[in-house]
């Protein structure tokens, strides 16, 4: 067993993604829409879960998206 197998992914649905971010279901699409005003190029991507619908987030990347808000609104406050 090597160390990689060891760690601990965890995939965030969309209400818990809206329920963390506090954003609506449309602003979080919006925010991956290319053709949106909201668009974010940073903000985390989807990951498709099976071969239908279901998608999530990974736990891991939404919090670094957080990390870099919070980093780039307290840079710009100063």
């Amino acid at each position: 067993m090597t160390d990689q197998s060891l760690l601990t992914v965890l995939i965030l649905r969309r209400r818990d993604l809206e329920r963390i971010l506090r954003l609506s279901r449309s602003t979080i699409y919006d925010k991956l829409n290319p053709r949106s005003p909201r668009y974010d190029a940073s903000f985390p991507k989807q990951i498709r879960l099976g071969n239908g619908a279901a998608v999530g987030w990974l736990s891991h990347e939404v919090n670094e998206w957080l990390a870099l808000q919070i980093a780039s609104s307290r840079s710009s406050s100063e």
